[in-house]
Formats: structure tokens, C-alpha cells, sequence
């Protein structure tokens, strides 16, 4: 007599695991840097945020080009920085229309739009007028042509960096929604905010002014820290979470 088999259990839906909760610190700055940016004043929505990011990321080339031409100054400093930061804006401009980041698509408040060009990033626009008008006079570690070679190359591999990692993140959740674990994100968690923040410590080195220092380290604590770690709090919820975080780096080695 044949041996019946045992019958095969029905395969049952496995609901993704809950988020664990953001350290207090970081869920309260991040709340309040998105009233400010999204909320502030009220009232109606006019804008996109991509619009206030695209509008200074695509204005930086034609305001230090006039810079230069207000102050008189056509040094190659000047020229070098010009086509770092201004470059980098266009370069983003062609990113924002190839692969447009969701995040940037909500529409928020005059105040808020506001906000986010006058408190923030107006500021960047600071580092070429330090360096253009001469406020900064910079006297670099090393000689200057070997100091600006060691700056355009780390906004090079920066930008590269960062238009890699937000092209395979787009490409890659259109796709399979889910956690990423290879290409760009293989060895770090955070690799676009590792390329942003190589572009921009490059043009405060060009600069070597106090001023880039202080605004870039407000940035990168007040906003690039809380955002990646509020990040990383969403991302607990899918599988092999765990393993992966423990085999990366946050951004580089000794960021754990």
C-alpha cells in the first residue's frame, strides 16, 4: 500500500516587523527641523521643496559668476571655485530631472520655503563670497596648486558618490521595494550623505575659512546626523536589518 505523504502546509504572509523607535534626541530634532522646513507659518503650499533646493543648486553658477564680476576677481582660486560649486549645481539639476528624490516632491509653506533658502541654504552661497571678495584671504596647508588639485578631487569622487548612491536607490525601490544591501551600499549605510558631505567639505577647503566649518558642522550634526538616524530607525523593520547593520559602516570606519 502506498505511503501517503504529508500534505504541504499553505506558505502564510509574513507582515514586515515593526520600526524601532528613533532615540528621543533625534525624533524631536527631526520633528522640529520638519515643521520649519514644511509647516512654518501655515497657510498655503505654493512650492515644492525640490523647487527652493533646485532654485539655489541652479543659481549658485550665475552668482559667483557675478561675484566675479563685482568684485574683479578672475584669480584661479576664484575660477576653480567657480567651477567646483556652480558645477556641482548643475550636476544636481540633471540628478533632480533623471531620478527626482520623493522626498523633495512635498509641496510646502511660504514660511517654510523661506526657511529653508534664507536659514540654510543661503549659507553655502557664504562660502563663495568669503573667497571671492576677499574676505578670506586663505593661506593653504600646502602649495596652492596641489591644494586645489587635492580639492577638485574630492568633489569629483564626492559627487560620483553621491549621484551613484541616489541613482541606485531610486532605480532599486522602483523595483523591489525593500532594503538595500550591494552596490553602493555594500560597505556603508549612508553613502549619499558620505558623497554630500565630501562636495562640501571640499569647497570649504577651498575656502579655509572659519565660517564653512561652522556652517557645514551645523548641518551635518543638526540635520545629515538626525536624518540617518531616524533613517536607520525606519529601516529596522525589514529583515536582515540586524545582520546587515552589524557588517556596515555608518559612514566611514571609525563611524561606527
Amino acid at each position: 500500500m502506498p505511503t501517503s505523504s504529508a500534505p504541504t502546509p499553505t506558505p502564510t504572509f509574513q507582515p514586515a516587523a515593526a520600526s524601532a523607535p528613533a532615540p528621543a534626541w533625534a525624533a524631536t530634532l527631526h520633528r522640529i527641523a520638519d515643521h520649519l522646513a514644511c509647516d512654518l507659518g501655515g497657510g498655503p503650499r505654493p512650492w515644492r521643496f525640490a523647487w527652493v533646493i533646485n532654485f539655489q543648486k541652479g543659481g549658485t553658477f550665475p552668482f559667483l559668476g557675478l561675484l566675479m564680476a563685482w568684485y574683479q576677481n578672475t584669480s584661479p582660486a576664484a575660477w576653480i571655485y567657480l567651477a567646483m560649486h556652480g558645477g556641482y549645481g548643475l550636476a544636481w539639476l540633471i540628478k533632480d530631472l533623471a531620478f527626482p528624490d520623493p522626498a523633495w516632491r512635498r509641496r510646502i509653506t511660504i514660511g517654510g520655503g523661506l526657511f529653508v533658502f534664507f536659514g540654510v541654504l543661503a549659507w553655502y552661497w557664504s562660502f563663495g563670497w568669503l573667497l571671492i571678495s576677499g574676505a578670506s584671504r586663505p593661506t593653504y596647508p600646502l602649495p596652492d596648486h596641489a591644494w586645489f588639485s587635492l580639492c577638485i578631487s574630492l568633489c569629483l569622487v564626492g559627487t560620483a558618490i553621491m549621484i551613484a548612491a541616489d541613482a541606485q536607490k531610486f532605480f532599486t525601490l522602483r523595483l523591489k521595494p525593500g532594503l538595500i544591501t550591494d552596490g553602493m551600499f555594500r560597505h556603508i549605510r549612508h553613502p549619499n550623505y558620505l558623497g554630500e558631505m565630501m562636495i562640501y567639505g571640499s569647497f570649504a577647503m577651498m575656502v579655509w575659512h572659519w565660517l564653512p566649518f561652522v556652517v557645514l558642522a551645523c548641518v551635518w550634526v543638526g540635520v545629515f546626523a538626525v536624518n540617518m538616524t531616524v533613517k536607520e530607525a525606519r529601516l529596522s523593520r525589514h529583515p536582515g536589518w540586524a545582520e546587515y547593520r552589524r557588517r556596515t559602516w555608518w559612514l566611514l570606519p571609525p563611524i561606527l
